[in-house]
């Protein structure tokens, strides 16, 4: 019997997507409670022939394609959540490498507390070329978003969230307060997102338990592609615009407005204690956020 489906929505990463396949393959976790989909969001590159050909060398693994031909992370999501299986739904991106336990973690989580609706492991940043100079941990997070609360399970913290590549959920979550919102999320090569943030606020507006559940662990793989300056502007800003939707859909904008002037008073203070490379970051980042906070749309 099937209990956790692990959904990995992919777009045009069929090499790195091999590294993710390995890690779930890799699993200890008896098979027949597990199935692994990976959703093709309408990849141009040779996805499909890999997971075919990965597929065939696994046969004891439980892992199934899908196609799912609307552009969009959120599609793609909502198109693995329509055909998953198991009672627990996790996700991990397919730019990451997965911990042995992590089935394991989150099946014994929510067997283990009833309340558990939602949760979120624990997320390990590596930079195969080197972690550059000017990142700080306030600029790391857009980019990796490295996540430790330690090595206990407890309640997930109060204001923060579990990573969109490293979360799961009871499936009766999705019935009761909908799916991702496909205006938000990744499309292509566009950088917006925010689907994951919409999603838990609408989980903590239900009052559902979200849990950390350190066991869950998976390692995020760092590309040097994305460690420019040109890619880290375009993150911020979008960062940005993806905050304004969120805003607008919850209906918090004057909020939105009041909390960017704190960040940047909070931004400046920072600045004292940070190297000059990393403080022109630090600004940077804040910069383009309010600029795509405030761009008209």
């Amino acid at each position: 019997m099937i209990e956790i489906s692990l959904i990995v929505a992919t777009y045009n990463r069929a090499e790195q997507l091999l590294v993710t396949l390995s890690s779930v393959a890799a699993q200890q976790t008896a098979p027949q409670r597990w199935e692994c989909i990976i959703v093709d969001n309408n990849s141009t590159d040779d996805t499909r022939q890999r997971v075919a050909s990965f597929i065939a060398e696994h046969p004891d693994r439980n892992i199934r394609y899908h196609f799912e031909p609307q552009q969009g992370l959120s599609h793609a999501r909502n198109a693995g959540i329509g055909i998953a299986q198991g009672d627990i739904i996790a996700f991990v991106d397919d730019d990451e490498r997965i911990a042995e336990g992590l089935f394991d973690a989150y099946l014994s989580l929510f067997a283990e507390h009833s309340d558990a609706m939602a949760a979120g492991g624990r997320v390990i940043a590596e930079y195969p070329t080197g972690r550059p100079l000017w990142m700080s941990r306030y600029t790391e997070r857009p980019i990796a978003n490295p996540i430790d609360f330690g090595t206990e399970v407890r309640p997930y913290p109060t204001g923060a969230i579990p990573a969109g590549g490293n979360m799961a959920f009871r499936s009766e979550v999705f019935s009761r307060i909908g799916l991702f919102d496909t205006t938000l999320g990744r499309s292509g090569k566009s950088l917006i997102g925010g689907e994951e943030s919409d999603l838990f606020e609408r989980i903590a507006k239900e009052h559902m338990a979200c849990y950390y559940t350190p066991g869950a662990a998976i390692h995020h793989i760092i590309p040097a592609a994305k460690l420019t300056p040109d890619y880290f502007a375009r993150l911020s800003l979008n960062t940005g615009i993806s905050q304004r939707r969120r805003a607008t859909i919850h209906k918090r904008r004057m909020a939105l407005y009041l909390g960017e002037v704190a960040k940047w008073c909070a931004t400046l203070l920072l600045c004292l204690v940070h190297s000059p490379a990393q403080s022109r970051y630090l600004i940077k980042m804040r910069y383009n956020i309010t600029k795509g906070i405030l761009r008209s749309e």
